[in-house]
């Protein structure tokens, strides 16, 4: 995982909230992470990090407030903590 990922991974558990997380630079930082990524339809991306399952949209330019919100709360129970395993 290069600076560039931990530095995402970092933002997703920002507080407050980004609204600015591109969600393609998300899916490099999960492709690092090990997550297995599938293509679903409508544009959705299917993300499976330690055995757990999400999705999410990948065909806006940011993802919203909420998406983030799901996305920190699955790397929580996936076991994946930015400040204790991947330190800037």
């Amino acid at each position: 995982m290069n600076h560039n990922h931990r530095a995402m991974l970092h933002s997703l558990f920002t507080h407050p909230i980004s609204s600015n997380i591109d969600p393609k630079s998300i899916k490099s930082v999960l492709e690092a992470l090990g997550a297995e990524i599938t293509r679903g339809g409508h544009s959705h991306l299917m993300i499976r990090p330690n055995g757990h399952t999400h999705s999410f949209n990948d065909a806006m330019h940011n993802l919203s407030k909420d998406a983030v919100r799901d996305l920190r709360k699955l790397l929580e129970h996936a076991g994946i903590d930015p400040g204790r395993d991947h330190p800037l």
